[in-house]
């Protein structure tokens, strides 16, 4: 049984200094203060074992007061709301058993205003330190909508179907589609800085003072344009970001479960009427939340984010002079003028504590019918429990700078690795990370959809790479076209030449300026594969062609 508490407190009437508190002043109507203000409230999950609530740290409200248009609630957390209805839900998230002041004001008629505070005390055992970590690097980060990215903002189902809440398959904005005009390009202007001052989090949104808003709230401005339309909108401030606990209609495997909400009305650049963000996913560089939007809650709408700021002046080089390929012809091994092949486990599994044995054996890779397999298998071999193969044109063929591609049917099941990169040639003098990589497609079969585009150098490597990833829905069943663009501005990102997934600008201070050579295997469990099937025998990587352009 829940148990239910009604706090009242001492109510006290607020005159603003302009307007006269007298009976007779028409100016504004009658000015009537609003009075008797009760705050109600119900702990969620209290019963005779769990005093203060079941750890979730909810607690649903409901104000009451005569003479009251609306309200605003205050938390002793740093939080705030506006409340128009008087009832609301909020969770506290900070661990263990808290006391906390709740603060209500209950807003009249000529501006008049009366308040009152009561404590609750609840109990939450929420906590996702790993996203303090990543939103703000353990100090201050900035974030940037992710404008390259097809489908930076767009809006899907929000049902009963958990399958398929988390993605949006009703609109999808294409690379920089919100830049058109003037009315529009606010929106790539905006920088989000998350902020950790101990157990504290903070943020700012910087928009220059133009917000884009959803047509749905142009009335919030005075808009009538019966479009999506930049406005002046003014978000300065600081707003206290609060992390609970997601309940949203999403499948479990789809979202990271804990989601953001602002205090004051804050909000992630695209103004939706609503405060609280659902985190999808969330890496060193990329983000991607939803959201439930205050006019309709049957659609969820989805923003990219990343920490490299947009550019619309994106580099457009291309390279098309076919310099090297190999378009497995020939059947048997792979053509050794071309490749040549790492064997055994390499340092603590190649580095990454992958579990496979590298070997040149035909069971494992082999070229026939115009298609190189590199197959990994569940087998005992020197001290291993799988086999697969790794070829490099290491001192057979590097270059600097080029398109290459990669056309591949990569293999399935959980544990799989397989990965076509790229690693500077000088590693053996320049150590890695300092080398640089280019991991041009990378997959693990214990995420089946998702395609991978990374590089690796100082500063950001390992589980800090900079990374950008796609859905390719049927990459084990049908060859897809994987390639990057490298140029001396920047290194993009593709599958099948559409936009790009992922781009990062190149410099001198970074190491993509010198000779890369190429690399495929397929790679079992490790850090990144994760945990290999029990089931698993086997199964394989196909790659038709490789080909550099310059």
């Amino acid at each position: 049984m829940k148990k239910i508490f009604a706090g009242i407190g001492v109510v006290l009437t607020i005159c603003l200094a302009a307007i006269s508190c007298q009976d007779d002043d028409q100016t504004f109507g009658d000015i009537v203060a609003p009075t008797n203000i009760e705050i109600g409230y119900e702990i969620v999950g209290v019963d005779a074992e769990n005093e203060y609530g079941d750890g979730s740290g909810t607690v649903n409200f409901t104000v009451t007061a005569d003479n009251a248009s609306s309200y605003k609630v205050m938390y002793s957390d740093g939080t705030s709301a506006s409340v128009p209805s008087g009832v609301f839900t909020k969770q506290f998230t900070k661990n263990g058993v808290n006391t906390y002041t709740v603060t209500v004001i209950a807003y009249g008629t000529g501006g008049s205003a009366s308040n009152t505070s009561t404590e609750v005390k609840v109990f939450s055992d929420f906590s996702d330190p790993e996203a303090l970590q990543l939103l703000t690097g353990g100090s201050s980060k900035v974030w940037y909508w992710a404008a390259a990215t097809p489908g930076h903002l767009g809006v899907g189902p929000n049902n009963d179907d958990l399958a398929s809440n988390y993605q949006p398959t009703y609109y999808a904005a294409t690379p920089y589609e919100k830049a058109g005009s003037a009315d529009s390009n606010c929106l790539y202007e905006n920088e989000l800085t998350f902020m950790l001052d101990g157990e504290t989090l903070t943020y700012t949104l910087d928009n220059g003072g133009r917000t884009f808003f959803n047509v749905a709230y142009e009335g919030v401005v005075g808009g009538s344009a019966g479009q999506d339309m930049c406005y002046d909108y003014d978000t300065s401030g600081e707003r206290v970001v609060t992390l609970s606990p997601s309940n949203s209609l999403v499948a479990a495997e789809n979202t990271r479960g804990t989601s953001m909400t602002f205090s004051d009305n804050g909000f992630m650049g695209y103004y939706i009427g609503t405060s609280t963000y659902e985190i999808l996913s969330l890496e060193s560089n990329k983000m991607v939340v939803r959201a439930i939007p205050g006019s309709d809650p049957s659609l969820a709408w989805y923003h990219t984010f990343t920490t490299n700021p947009p550019d619309q002046g994106e580099d457009d080089t291309d390279y098309t002079n076919l310099v090297w390929s190999d378009e497995f012809d020939v059947d048997g091994a792979p053509n050794a003028d071309n490749w040549s092949y790492n064997l055994g486990t390499g340092d603590s599994g190649w580095g990454n504590n992958e579990q496979q044995y590298y070997t040149d054996d035909s069971d494992n890779i082999s070229v026939a019918d115009g298609v190189l397999k590199i197959t990994a298998k569940a087998e005992s071999f020197m001290g291993s429990n799988y086999t697969s193969a790794r070829i490099v044109s290491e001192n057979k063929f590097d270059f600097t700078y080029g398109k290459v591609e990669f056309r591949a049917k990569l293999p399935q099941g959980a544990g799989t690795w397989p990965a076509l990169w790229m690693l500077g040639s000088d590693y053996a003098t320049n150590t890695w990370p300092g080398c640089g990589e280019i991991d041009v497609m990378e997959h693990v079969g214990n995420d089946q959809n998702t395609i991978h585009g990374t590089l690796h150098y100082p500063g950001n490597s390992g589980g800090n790479a900079n990374t950008g990833s796609t859905t390719v829905s049927d990459a084990s069943e049908a060859f897809h076209v994987y390639s990057v663009i490298w140029s001396p501005d920047s290194i993009r990102f593709f599958v099948d030449d559409q936009e790009a997934f992922h781009t990062v600008a190149n410099s001198d201070a970074l190491p993509f300026n010198s000779d890369f050579f190429i690399i495929m295997n397929v790679a079992m469990g490790g850090n990144f594969g994760g945990d290999i099937d029990p089931a698993f025998t086997e199964s394989s990587m196909e790659v038709d062609y490789v080909r550099v352009y310059q």
